[in-house]
């Protein structure tokens, strides 16, 4: 039985093939008659919506406005994206992280440099981090860059008032304080 009914399945699948295949079929090509003595078709060139110059959009009717409503600005201070760069760097935390770690190894060791360039980097990838933020103010400090140093442990005590690094910004605040450097704002966060 099992052997009939294999071969019955396979007939039954070809004849819906069979009869799939003569559905599509179109019938005999039609000719339409030509006239022999008609002039061959002038060659055109595709139409054109308008006839704008080379560096005009043919589209111009259609441009959207995507300028900031007025006022904007003043409603939203901080939202600003002209940072006067000329490279926009796409948001990344994922690259961020990987920046700060290296830069924890060159922190490490002593490469105080390099730490910088990578917190600065993760600060590329994820503006207003945190961890960067106090990491590069500590590794300014290493480094002999007291003014960038205050600059940055008062950012990170806007960021994170009560963050894990806060008292350690605090004291870095204090000490840089004794040593002359002045707080470059008024940092009025809590303690």
């Amino acid at each position: 039985m099992g052997v009939k009914f294999r071969a019955a399945l396979i007939a039954v699948f070809c004849c819906c093939m069979l009869g799939a295949a003569v559905a599509q079929d179109d019938g005999p090509v039609q000719r339409i008659p030509v006239d022999k003595n008609a002039p061959p078709p002038k060659e055109t060139k595709p139409p054109r919506s308008d006839q704008a110059g080379p560096d005009e959009s043919s589209s111009k009717d259609t441009e959207i406005d995507i300028s900031p409503p007025a006022g904007d600005l003043k409603d939203h201070p901080g939202a600003d994206l002209d940072t006067g760069d000329s490279e926009f760097t796409p948001w990344n935390p994922f690259k961020a992280m990987k920046s700060v770690e290296v830069g924890d190894y060159y922190f490490k060791v002593e490469n105080y440099p390099a730490a910088i360039s990578r917190y600065r980097e993760a600060l590329e990838y994820k503006p207003r981090d945190a961890e960067a933020t106090y990491k590069l103010a500590a590794a300014l400090e290493k480094s002999g860059d007291l003014k960038g140093a205050m600059q940055d442990y008062e950012e990170y005590l806007k960021i994170l008032p009560r963050g894990p690094y806060a008292d350690k910004a605090h004291k870095a605040i204090d000490r840089l304080k004794q040593k002359g450097i002045r707080t470059t704002q008024a940092a009025n966060v809590p303690k």
